[in-house]
């Protein structure tokens, strides 16, 4: 009794158990008129893997989410299959098969080609390890590369698995999942379900539960923290929730997400915020209290989630994904940023630096902050740039280039920002429309749109002030009161303006030039105010 009170101390409780010898569950066999999931929602390509496994003479199943969305009468998006074959007996039943990672040793097999092609991944039954008797490095997946190398279970110093490619029996792989809702087999030969944990009955219960002690399993794999938020926001239309003894170590496992590496940590986030249900996602870090601390990017989508434009952002990305339209990781964190590059922008506007310039290094600058060098600075934040320097050049109808900014490939992303911004009133909503009709125009009703835009530019520019011209040789004006014409730098040259006042001036004789050229005009606004 002491010798498990101390293990639990330790961390050393084992999966399925709160500590002591390991309960790997008992095997169910729950036939179709029980569990009633629908074969025709089981994907044709994934049950022909699991065949060819089977004609092969290995065991094979559809398992964890793919199975748990069966049972609710969903259509899962991703089918994964759990079998006895290693992955080198795996890979050698398929034409276009192929192995993949290191901490888990998985296949990839591919069916069909460019965007039609799906990709069921095929992971071996793994046996259970006690992690306290695995070999121990002090650094991470990079630091210790060199010593992970050799190494089939390995841990940090924290209890992170980073090494675990041992095979083994299928009751043992049940026991290694997280929640009993995702650690079921589907065979969609006999169209049975194997059940080891109570899956079914969870369910039906609609709880979340994690198999084993939830402290230590959140120890083994910090991610499954993320994994917790992201399963109860997908299912809480459904019902579900997390049950109270798994969620109770939530909030104080957190810290041990700073030992995953940056680069799968900003992965996680995505998923979070891309899969569908990213505004049931923020309830529910709300709800846990977790919506600051798991990653600093999350922090700033979860505090800026109730403005009118990232609120926008949020509800396009879920509305697009249920839809099955494609959704991209830069324009959704482009405006989740927007408001620092708009604020860093307008500062450095005041300062009167030119536009474009001032635009760049706002950019930048929200990049160093808040981004850091988990994008590479590759197309991620290429995309990002490119989104958000558009926007000061949608204001500019005129010339060539609109026809230029429709044959840019980042065009459509840079528009949709657009129209968001007009959606919450940041843009007016006419612009917004003009270039919705002038994207999808004929030439003839493109030369239109053109000439409708000139007679628009000519009729603000007389609804603006008239202001007069101040020779440069005259005394320095007294200060301005707010909301008169202020000194711009525009196109690259420096023109000062005077507001036209009622204090006489002196008048300076000046030589009339033939022609009478340089009228009165207005101060150009800086682009994108």
């Amino acid at each position: 009794m002491i010798k498990k009170f101390i293990d639990k101390l330790l961390g050393k409780s084992t999966p399925g158990t709160s500590g002591g010898k390991p309960h790997f569950g008992k095997r169910e066999e729950v036939p179709a008129s029980v569990h009633g999931i629908n074969p025709e929602l089981v994907d044709r390509r994934a049950a022909e893997v699991v065949q060819t496994l089977k004609d092969a003479g290995f065991e094979a199943y559809i398992v964890g989410g793919a199975v748990r969305d069966l049972l609710l009468g969903l259509r899962p998006k991703d089918f994964d299959v759990a079998t006895n074959a290693t992955p080198e007996q795996v890979k050698g039943l398929f034409r276009r098969a192929f192995i993949i990672g290191k901490r888990f040793r998985i296949v990839h097999v591919v069916h069909g080609r460019g965007r039609e092609h799906e990709v069921i991944e095929v992971s071996t039954f793994r046996a259970y390890l006690d992690n306290a008797a695995a070999g121990q490095v002090a650094g991470n997946e990079k630091t210790s590369k060199a010593q992970l190398s050799g190494m089939q279970h390995a841990v940090d110093a924290s209890g992170r698995v980073l090494r675990d490619n041992v095979w083994g029996p299928q009751d043992e792989d049940a026991t290694r999942r997280d929640f009993t809702v995702n650690a079921m087999y589907y065979d969609p030969v006999s169209q049975s379900v194997v059940d080891y944990h109570k899956g079914l009955q969870d369910a039906k219960k609609k709880t979340l539960r994690m198999i084993g002690d939830p402290a230590t399993r959140y120890r083994e794999d910090p991610v499954r923290i993320i994994r917790a938020v992201r399963f109860a926001a997908k299912l809480s239309p459904l019902g579900f929730s997390i049950d109270a003894k798994s969620a109770a170590p939530l909030v104080q496992s957190q810290a041990l997400l700073a030992e995953v590496p940056q680069s799968r940590m900003f992965d996680e986030m995505l998923k979070l915020l891309q899969t569908g249900h990213a505004i049931a996602t923020i309830e529910q870090l709300r709800k846990l209290g977790m919506s600051k601390g798991i990653y600093p990017l999350l922090d700033v989508a979860v505090e800026r989630a109730d403005t009118p434009f990232v609120k926008a952002a949020l509800v396009d990305t879920d509305r697009r994904v249920n839809e099955g339209k494609p959704v991209a990781p830069s324009f959704l964190l482009a405006c989740v940023l927007w408001e620092d590059v708009r604020n860093g922008w307008q500062e450095r506007l005041n300062q009167r630096q030119h536009p474009l310039p001032a635009l760049q290094e706002a950019i930048d600058e929200v990049f160093d902050k808040r981004i850091g060098d988990v994008s590479g600075r590759g197309k991620l934040a290429a995309d990002m740039r490119e989104i958000w320097v558009m926007q000061p050049r949608f204001e500019k109808r005129v010339g060539n280039t609109p026809f230029g900014m429709v044959m840019q490939p980042r065009f459509r992303a840079g528009f949709d920002f657009m129209r968001l911004r007009a959606d919450v009133g940041e843009v007016e909503e006419a612009l917004a429309e003009w270039w919705q009709d002038f994207q999808a125009a004929d030439d003839e009703r493109r030369d239109d749109l053109m000439d409708q835009a000139k007679e628009e530019q000519k009729a603000r520019q007389k609804a603006q002030p008239v202001v007069k011209r101040v020779p440069r040789s005259a005394p320095a004006a007294a200060p301005r009161a707010p909301g008169t014409a202020q000194d711009t730098d525009h196109a690259g040259g420096e023109t000062e303006w005077a507001a036209e006042s009622g204090a006489p001036k002196k008048r300076r004789r000046r030589r009339r030039k033939p022609g009478g050229g340089g009228g009165e005009g207005a101060a150009p606004a800086a682009a994108g105010e």
